[in-house]
C-alpha cells in the first residue's frame, strides 16, 4: 500500500489538505499519515484540531511514497520549520514531492525547483526566497502542474493538486479521475446558468 505523508502546520488551509487526504484513503488505498513540527498537535484556519501521527523530523523517504507540503500561514514568516532536509532527502529518492500555496514557497526556499517546470500563488510570491531560482519555469495558471514526481499548485487549485499527487504517487485510476472531472464540474460557468 503506498504510504503519503502531509505535513501540517499552524493555522494550515484546511481545503488544500482535504480533497487529497480524502481521495488517497477512501478511493485509493494510500495509508496518509500527517506530520507537524515536532509532532505537536495543529490547527487549521478553520479550526481543524490534528493530532498528527509524527514530527517533521521524523519524515524519511524510505518509509514514504511521497510527502505533500499544506499551504499555511506560517510558511510566510520567520517560524517557517526548516523542510529543506526531508524535501531534498524526497526528491534524492525520487519520491513524489508537492507543494500548494504557501507551501510551494517553503519548496521554493529548499531550492529544488530550478530547471522543474511548476507553479504557485504568484510568480512574485515565490521569489520571495532568496533560494528560489525557477523564474524561467514558472506557470502562470490556474490549476496544479506536475514535473515529473514534483507537484506544484496556488491555494486556488486543491483539487488538480489533489489530482496531481496521486498520479505523481502512481496510483490514479480511470474512476478516481472521474470523480476529479464531476467535481471540477462545479467550476464550470455552464452550470451555473443551468442550475439558475
Amino acid at each position: 500500500m503506498p504510504k503519503l505523508a502531509v505535513l501540517l502546520t499552524d493555522a494550515f488551509a484546511d481545503w488544500e489538505a482535504a480533497p487529497l487526504m480524502a481521495f488517497a484513503r477512501a478511493y485509493l488505498g494510500v495509508e496518509t499519515v500527517t506530520a507537524s513540527p515536532g509532532g505537536t498537535p495543529v490547527t487549521s484556519m478553520g479550526g481543524l484540531r490534528v493530532t498528527p501521527d509524527m514530527a517533521l523530523d521524523d519524515l524519511v523517504p524510505e518509509r514514504f511514497d511521497g510527502l505533500a507540503i499544506i499551504g499555511g500561514m506560517i510558511w510566510e514568516t520567520e517560524n517557517a520549520p526548516d523542510i529543506g532536509p526531508a524535501v531534498r532527502a524526497f526528491r534524492r529518492m525520487d519520491r513524489a514531492v508537492g507543494g500548494i500555496c504557501a507551501g510551494t514557497l517553503a519548496i521554493a526556499r529548499t531550492g529544488i525547483l530550478r530547471g522543474i517546470t511548476h507553479t504557485g500563488n504568484s510568480l512574485a510570491f515565490l521569489a520571495q526566497s532568496e533560494h528560489y531560482h525557477g523564474h524561467s519555469s514558472y506557470l502562470d495558471v490556474p490549476f496544479a502542474v506536475r514535473d515529473g514526481h514534483i507537484v506544484t499548485a496556488s491555494g486556488m487549485a486543491p483539487l488538480s493538486f489533489a489530482r496531481e499527487m496521486l498520479a505523481a504517487l502512481g496510483v490514479m485510476t480511470p474512476e478516481a479521475s472521474e470523480h476529479f472531472a464531476h467535481f471540477a464540474e462545479e467550476h464550470c460557468p455552464a452550470a451555473y446558468r443551468k442550475a439558475s
